[in-house]
This record gives structure tokens, sequence and C-alpha cells, in this order.
């Protein structure tokens, strides 16, 4: 074990915390986070290899826990969101429809990239980074509403969706490990309500609150990787394990302690190692000088934030909200992630997908703004009961 580049990794970590809080405008965390693996990574000096088995072994678990927390940010326990599924639902549609078309015209341009892959990164939205900014909003009205709803649904659907279009074996199996997850998810949710209310359990929680045991966080985290392993076996992404039981918890309903304790772990440790060796595998190099992969970079970007405004706009609602629901994170961090070590996109391709992704953040930010957002994105990182 190399606790040298730990240090190193962690080190670099430090940059996102640090380039955020200069100012309002300042880039979101993860920007600083990526921007550091490339420098010391195969873009920059070198220091940090990204096939060093530790260090990739903590970026996967930090992976897990990224779409872990994501998955906590879905509303699903808000009951003034019902009325506005139906309307969210249709503009997740329409992103969807017109996500399909603009990768059936990019992809013929862009190498051998797929034309789902493209699809998939145009239509998804982030609730990681967008949802906190309308919970923090003053006023809840239909705006708010609508695009919380629409937000949700369209993180979920392209999370679903990944795994598939990502798939380089059999597709039944793909389908089977994620059905099971999905499955065991529903298990966990079902036992978990069974005996939260027994006098047992009523204790055990109680005693891990006045003892620090951290009895929540545990079973949590336990639920997390168990699930991760049924994904792996059947070839399915981790993603959907993570963002599976960060449901299981949003339904649930996490205490503030649990939210805070998964924020310390996470965001704490190891989220950032995995932006910071996600960077570290990025050749800045061959995206400079591949023509293609710079159409790509411009064309997921300029298409993900136009197909998300006009969207909006087509079902009544401001500018601000589609520029918010284009933002991008955990699955282009996620198609990089897999389409490098699968070897299904090529490094400059990869380089490409990032470079839309801080494109989308930076008009997720001037559409936070002129919804009247006050704080940085992604201010909070987990939800708080």
């Amino acid at each position: 074990m190399d606790f040298g580049l730990l240090a190193l990794v962690i080190a670099a970590g430090l940059i996102g915390p640090l380039l955020a809080s200069m100012h309002r405008f300042a880039p979101p965390v993860v920007v600083g986070q990526i921007a550091a693996g490339v420098v010391l990574g195969t873009s920059g000096l070198g220091w940090i290899k990204p096939d060093e088995t530790f260090v990739s072994g903590l970026a996967t678990i930090g992976f897990a826990l990224l779409m872990f927390i994501v998955g906590t940010h879905l509303p699903v326990r808000d009951a003034g969101l019902r009325s506005a599924l139906a309307v969210g639902l249709g503009l997740a549609a329409t992103v969807g429809v017109l996500a399909v078309a603009g990768g059936l015209l990019v992809a013929p341009h862009v190498g051998r990239a797929r034309p789902g892959i493209l699809a998939v990164l145009m239509a998804t939205s982030s609730g990681a980074v967008a949802l906190p900014v309308l919970q923090g909003l003053a006023v809840r009205d239909r705006v708010t509403l609508v695009a919380t709803a629409w937000i949700a649904i369209a993180d979920v659907a392209t999370v679903l969706m990944l795994p598939l279009v990502l798939a380089t074996g059999r597709l039944g199996r793909v389908l089977i490990g994620g059905a099971l997850v999905i499955a065991a998810s529903g298990a966990l949710y079902v036992l978990a309500r069974f005996l939260r209310g027994t006098a047992m359990v009523l204790r055990a929680r109680a005693l891990s609150r006045e003892r620090g045991w951290g009895l929540d966080l545990r079973i949590s985290l336990l639920a997390l990787f168990s699930c991760a392993w049924v994904a792996t076996r059947f070839g399915t992404s981790i993603l959907i394990a993570g963002f599976a039981v960060g449901a299981v918890v949003a339904l649930l309903g996490a205490p503030r302690r649990v939210a805070q304790q998964l924020v310390g772990v996470g965001e704490g440790f190891l989220i950032p190692v995995f932006f910071v060796h996600l960077g570290a595998q990025l050749d800045l190099g061959a995206l400079v000088t591949s023509s293609q992969a710079l159409w790509l970079a411009g064309a997921i970007a300029t298409v993900a934030i136009l197909i998300h405004v006009v969207a909006a706009l087509a079902w009544r609602l401001t500018l601000g909200a589609g520029l918010l629901a284009s933002a991008q994170l955990g699955v282009p961090a996620a198609v990089v992630s897999i389409g490098l070590t699968t070897h299904q996109l090529t490094p400059a391709q990869g380089s490409a997908i990032m470079a839309a992704l801080l494109v989308t953040l930076a008009a997720s930010a001037v559409g936070s703004v002129l919804l009247g957002h006050r704080g940085h994105l992604m201010d909070a990182n987990a939800p708080i009961e």
C-alpha cells in the first residue's frame, strides 16, 4: 500500500474545495478535483498512474458512493410533487426523443461512439447538482415543482439505461443483473420498514446514537456493497447498485446524522479519489489534437443544453429551469470511467465527454442564478430529514 500516493490523491482533491470557496461564481468542487487529476495524471506530470490497483480500487468504491448519494437526492417523499409528475414525465420524454435524434445525427461524425451512449449523455440531468438548487429556492411554485419532477425522472431513466447502452457482453445477462439489483433493493426497503419499529431495532439505534456506533451507516454501506456484488457478478454497472440503494435510503428518510455521515465518508474521502483518478485517466493532448474529439465535446454540450432549453420553453417553464436541467455529473462520469476501462471510448473521446460535462455545469450555474439561487452549485450533498 502506497500511502504517499494516497496522500497525493487526497491533497489533489483539496483543490476542488479551494477553488469553489473563492467566489460565488467559482466552479463546483468536482471541477477542481478533475482538473487536479489532469495535472497529476496522464496529461500532466504522470505522478498518478490510472492503472495503479490501490487507487483504482478506492476510486471504484468512490463511484459507488457517488451514485448512492445521487440516489438519496431523489425527492421520493415530497408529496407536493405528485401534481407535477405528469408534466415532468412529459418533459423527460420530450428530451429523450430529441436526444435520440441528436445521438443519431452526431454519431457518424465522431468515430466509433455509439448513438445510444450519446443519446443518454444528451438526455441526462444531474439530481446531485440541480435538486439542491431547487430545494434552496425561496419560492415553491409550478416551475420549481415541475423542474424537480423532470430532473428526478430524467436522472432515474438515464441511470437505468446506461448499463444497456454500455453492455459489451450478453444483454440478457445485464438485464437480469439489473433486475436482481432492483429486486434486492426493494426487498431491503420492505425489510427495513418491517424491522425499524421493533423494540430490538429501536434499542440498538438508540444505543448507536448514544455510543457512536454508526449502525445506520454500517447497514447502508452493507446494503450498497452487497448490491454492488450482485451487479458485478452479472456484468451490470455498480452505478445501478449505488443509485438503487440510495433511492431506498431516500424512501426510508435518512436521519440527519446518517446523511452527514454519508457525506463525510463519500465527499470527504472516496468521491474525491474517484474524480481525481478520473481526471488522471484523461488525455487532453489527444483531445486537442483530434478534430473529431473537439467536435464531439462541442456537439454533446450544445445539443444537451439546447434540447433541455427547448423542452423547458415548450412546456412553459423558464430559461433558467432548462439551463439548470442540462447539468451533467454522475452519468457522464460513469460513461467515461466504464468506457475507458472497457475500451469502448478512446482517450480523446473520454476527454471530450468530460469537457462537455464542464460546459453543462457552467450552463447550469447560469440557470441557477436566473432562478434566484444565492449559493453555489452542489452546496448540499445529501438529503437531511
